[in-house]
């Protein structure tokens, strides 16, 4: 099992940044990457940023150039930097660890989540 747990959620104006942090424990050896998703309200949750173990990263086009994704094997943490935020970034944003593990296989831990709110 891996628990995840984000902070650095909170209110900020529009062009402002926030720095996501999520940390993770447990089982943490399966872990072959970490990522960022984020549901707003009346969407369906979406990929935000995702960086593997090897460093390799991929973004939602919409915070490409805006948003920084990177990773702390040792500390086991996943950052997300959000600059230049923007009212439509509002949303809860969930920490997700892909991995493998014996027996379960493949398989996918969330973090509760964290809000983020973007005013214009």
């Amino acid at each position: 099992q891996v628990q995840l747990v984000e902070s650095g959620g909170g209110f900020v104006r529009a062009g402002g940044s926030l720095r996501l942090s999520c940390v993770a424990s447990g089982s943490i050896d399966g872990i072959t990457s970490m990522a960022w998703y984020r549901q707003a309200p009346g969407k369906q949750r979406e990929l935000v940023a995702k960086i593997t173990n090897g460093g390799g990263t991929n973004y939602e086009d919409s915070v490409k150039g805006r948003f920084f994704i990177s990773r702390d094997n040792i500390k086991n943490t996943a950052t997300l930097q959000m600059n230049s935020l923007k009212p439509e970034d509002t949303a809860v944003y969930y920490c997700n660890a892909d991995g493998f593990w014996t027996p379960v296989g493949n398989y996918k831990y969330w973090g509760r989540g964290t809000q983020v709110t973007v005013s214009s």
